[in-house]
């Protein structure tokens, strides 16, 4: 993984766009790109800010899809 360009991830069938906001140690910004709204995504930060591996990344997407409405698409 570079902090300087964006990656993918893929979790449990769901795709998902990776990039660290002006390279920022532990700053990771998640577009969901096979979500039902262009564009849409969340933020996570480690504390401290260390480089998170790739098991932390994919629970903070897990964590993310558990909280995001069937019906909406979104975090209500």
């Amino acid at each position: 993984m570079s902090a300087n360009e964006p990656w993918r991830m893929s979790v449990d069938g769901e795709e998902f766009e990776v990039s660290q906001p002006d390279n920022t140690t532990g700053s990771y910004h998640f577009t969901w790109l096979t979500g039902p709204d262009p564009g849409y995504g969340f933020g996570f930060s480690t504390h401290p800010p260390v480089q998170a591996d790739t098991a932390e990344l994919e629970y903070s997407i897990r964590d993310f899809l558990s909280q995001v409405d069937p019906g909406t698409g979104h975090i209500e």
